[in-house]
């Protein structure tokens, strides 16, 4: 049966762009309509389902992001893809807030337009069976027959309907057997439920139990066993209803947040969108730019792209860009032949061989030189390149991850990175979010380092006092989670007890939590009518300073540390 066509909508106010990427798109066998403005896309909207909407965010005497809050709330599967010749940081995160799929700047080339097309589409129809396969899923357990088993008084086998034939195995030939001895491939749960029920005259409940029925398969089933009684309240036997959840528990499951994904660990909502991006990612050889503050796991999203995609068996082969000089770089990248330069007395490989049919993780991309950014553009268009003293092309197949903490785009605009590169690089950014960001996953990630350093330390800290957490909870953590794995570190070789305490932690640390203005106006203001410094008491501070320890112990002219050593007396 032949897929039905995917249809597109094309939004810009330049006949010519609508032109030309409609007939690109068209050639590649997709459905293409075209619109001029706000109004004649909403027209069009209204006839006729899109799977797929790119709009230019400059629309004559309109802004393309008006539609696209439209589009998301009159036709929430389409996907969309905003697109302009004037890129602005501003602009591109607003559109992402507002649900864009990508953001793409013009001119738009002919590979940028393809590939973002099928990955939007490859998307939605992603989507759009997860929809399909839920709403399959509440149809089938409407109207499935559960599994119903009945017994005597005596325990034996009287009567089983066609479910519980298919499922458990139950056959005519177990009729008035002793349910106790009837020989199946499973632990017996069900039955002995049942018998329970009977002897006892009262219901017997089995929740998500594992189940292996007569087809082998393991399932997750859940049972309730009632007797059966007589006018006199006896029991004259039990009957079982057994309601096969695999696939239930199996959906909530694929719902369920996942505190881990590889080794990146993040339970919060803006980890669980960069997990669904990388699975996204994964198969497609599309170049990643990853983005992130120092410290946010750019290395370990890296990892998780290479790891959860089809070139997980060949090589992860990284590069830290900034670490060594244009000419060291360019030989790490591409090997060299011997007599190439001074010093190289045999031939080497570079990284793009070694990474061949895997990939190849750039970290600092934004530290290479212009040489080296011109180098590696080529390989990128063409995946060849020659090693340094050589005149032979090699080619490769390798994906390349890049990551950067820096602003890519300030350094195109003040010419210190190539245009055409930066191009070839953002096709997909990964943003990671800072940790003060992600706050949620605080305790999970503490939880993770004790557990780690316990091991490498030989230590046996079970975990963080209130007030630590309290601390980390206010700390805005400019280094990120590598910062918190350092700290966690240091309380670690620190701690003399099981429980990590405020005194444990770097003082570095403790120096840079926020003291509040009330603290601040106490401490630099004499003439004010707060209680004297000098005759100030440990109370009297804390409440002085609306119970913030910072601001007390500027109070009390100690430090921090000394502060929390007084407060242990004291309590």
């Amino acid at each position: 049966m032949q897929q039905p066509q995917h249809r597109i909508l094309m939004v810009d106010d330049e006949e010519g762009i609508c032109f030309t990427l409609g007939t690109l798109l068209k050639k590649e066998g997709y459905l293409v309509d075209a619109a001029g403005g706000i109004a004649a896309a909403m027209a069009l909207l209204q006839q006729s389902k899109y799977d797929l909407a790119f709009i230019d965010i400059m629309l004559a005497g309109e802004s393309g992001l008006d539609l696209l809050r439209e589009i998301k709330k009159s036709a929430q599967t389409t996907q969309v893809v905003m697109f302009t010749g004037c890129p602005q940081v501003e602009s591109a995160a607003e559109a992402v807030r507002l649900g864009a799929f990508d953001y793409i700047t013009k001119p738009v080339r002919y590979e940028t337009l393809i590939a973002v097309t099928r990955h939007a589409l490859g998307t939605k129809e992603l989507s759009d069976e997860r929809e399909r396969s839920r709403a399959d899923l509440d149809a089938i357990f409407s109207t499935v027959t559960d599994s119903i088993v009945m017994l005597d008084r005596d325990g034996r086998l009287v009567q089983f309907n066609p479910t519980a034939e298919r499922i458990c195995g139950y056959n005519q030939d177990m009729i008035g057997c002793d349910a106790a001895y009837i020989h199946q491939e499973c632990v017996g749960g069900c039955r002995t439920a049942m018998l329970a029920a009977l002897s006892s005259n009262a219901p017997c409940e089995l929740r998500r139990i594992e189940c292996r029925p007569h087809s082998g398969k393991t399932r997750i089933v859940s049972l309730t066993a009632t007797p059966v009684t007589g006018s006199d309240g006896t029991a004259r036997g039990a009957v079982a209803v057994i309601r096969d959840e695999t696939e239930l528990v199996e959906l909530e499951r694929s719902l369920r947040k996942r505190g881990r994904f590889h080794d990146i660990i993040g339970a919060s909502a803006p980890m669980q969108r960069v997990y669904s991006l990388i699975e996204s990612l994964a198969d497609v050889t599309t170049t990643v730019l990853v983005s992130g503050e120092s410290g946010t796991g750019k290395e370990l999203a890296a990892a998780a792209l290479h790891g959860s995609g089809v070139r997980s068996k060949r090589p992860f082969v990284k590069v830290n860009c900034s670490a060594l000089s244009e000419h060291l770089l360019e030989s790490e990248l591409f090997g060299h032949v011997r007599g190439a330069f001074t010093g190289s007395v045999s031939d080497k490989i570079g990284r793009f061989q070694k990474a061949d049919g895997g990939t190849l993780f750039l970290d600092e991309i934004g530290d290479i030189s212009p040489g080296v950014q011109m180098r590696l553009l080529r390989v990128l268009q063409e995946s060849e390149f020659e090693r340094v003293g050589e005149s032979t092309s090699i080619r490769v197949d390798v994906r390349i991850v890049a990551a950067t903490n820096q602003s890519l785009t300030e350094k195109v605009r003040q010419g210190t990175f190539r245009q055409d590169l930066y191009y070839r690089l953002n096709v997909i950014r990964l943003e990671l979010p800072p940790l003060r960001e992600r706050s949620d996953d605080l305790e999970l990630l503490v939880a993770h380092f004790i557990a780690h350093f316990n091991d490498k330390l030989s230590k046996a800290v079970v975990a963080v006092s209130d007030d630590v957490m309290a601390l980390f909870h206010a700390y805005s953590w400019p280094g990120n989670v590598r910062e918190l794995q350092h700290a966690i570190e240091h309380a670690c070789i620190l701690s003399k007890t099981s429980i990590i305490t405020v005194g444990d932690l770097p003082q570095d640390l403790l120096d840079d939590l926020p003291v509040p203005a009330t603290a601040r106006i106490h401490n630099s203001t004499p003439h004010s009518h707060s209680v004297p410094v000098a005759k100030m008491s440990l109370a009297e501070a804390l409440a002085a300073s609306n119970g913030n320890k910072a601001g007390a112990a500027r109070l009390l002219g100690v430090s921090r540390m000394t502060l929390y050593r007084q407060m242990g007396v004291t309590s």
